[in-house]
């Protein structure tokens, strides 16, 4: 198939290219390069299943244009991480419910197969763990931009929604927890990357808050893998899934297992939330996927523990510093 990734220089958008290209498929990868690098896909440019298209997918000219020209989109570009939607809010907001309409819209009047990516975010902070697809969300006030990205993400399951209903639009939909590895930036508050990133260099590792809130961490050829599973199999259309890994753990015991994966002599160092984020963050204490659905309907599984997670992303910094 010849398949157009939005967001295709970013950070799973690139690994999913490579993915499809190395299953036989031709890409044509979007990207205005916001957050995405021209260096996550020099692997491909050259490769003539590839092709690189440098624009925003905020202009419906574009999009339909090449959408017209593929047989499926996997729409992936977005504006997140909760560091970039607290700076930002208006124009992350803009981006990831205007830019899914777009791509949606074109998509269902040409009849062309649809992946959506969504998050984890999308659950908010509901206590009850681990999260099933058909769990509640519980958001906070929105008075709080923190959770403006929670909405845009579910107003974007709304709209596949609609246009499966009125457009007969096959899509499928991935909510990703926590997705991490090589090319991921720590610019905007991810993690694993700060914390390797500074655990090679010795640094202190910063801990928001008291370390006590926990997540999973899924390695990104793990949740691409994820992906392929359910974009192509016809058994999946109409559903969301969640993707993510196995093993929980807080972030104290993260900033430890870094130091002690890495072999590093970095400290810990606690930092307030008030100190780390702009005004309107609130925390998620608990986040934890249940992949019953992804695992049953396709045999899916991650492969990847969080040690080998820690030592990919170590060895990617350390080539590229």
């Amino acid at each position: 198939m010849k398949l157009l990734v939005t967001g295709g220089a970013g950070f799973i958008g690139s690994h999913l290219s490579q993915a499809l290209i190395d299953l036989g498929h031709s890409v044509v990868a979007l990207d205005d390069l916001s957050t995405g690098t021209a260096k996550n896909i020099s692997g491909l440019q050259g490769n003539s299943n590839f092709e690189f298209v440098q624009g925003s997918m905020l202009d419906e000219k574009v999009v339909r244009s090449l959408m017209k020209r593929v047989d499926g989109c996997l729409h992936l570009g977005a504006a997140l991480g909760v560091q970039r939607i607290l700076e930002r809010p208006y124009e992350s907001l803009v981006a990831n419910t205007q830019g899914t309409e777009i791509a949606v819209k074109a998509a269902a009047e040409l009849g062309k197969r649809f992946f959506l990516a969504s998050t984890s975010e999308l659950y908010g902070k509901n206590p009850q763990q681990p999260l099933t697809e058909e769990s509640d969300r519980v958001i906070g006030s929105p008075q709080l931009v923190r959770w403006a990205y929670s909405e845009a993400k579910a107003l974007d399951e709304s709209v596949v929604q609609m246009f499966h209903g009125s457009h007969g639009l096959k899509f499928v939909t991935g909510r990703f927890f926590n997705t991490v590895g090589p090319r991921q930036s720590g610019a905007y508050g991810m993690v694993l990357p700060r914390f390797v990133g500074a655990a090679i260099k010795n640094e202190p590792l910063k801990v928001y808050g008291d370390g006590s809130q926990s997540r999973v961490f899924c390695h990104v050829s793990d949740a691409v893998h994820g992906v392929l599973k359910i974009f192509f199999d016809n058994k999946a259309l109409g559903h969301a899934f969640n993707i993510g890994g196995e093993e929980e753990i807080s972030m104290k015991a993260l900033a430890e297992r870094v130091i002690a994966v890495t072999k590093s002599s970095s400290t810990i160092e606690f930092v307030p939330y008030s100190k780390a984020y702009p005004a309107g963050f609130e925390e998620t204490m608990r986040r934890v996927p249940d992949t019953t659905k992804l695992r049953t309907m396709t045999g899916w599984k991650p492969e990847f523990s969080l040690d080998a997670i820690i030592h990919d992303i170590e060895k990617y910094l350390r080539a590229n510093s």
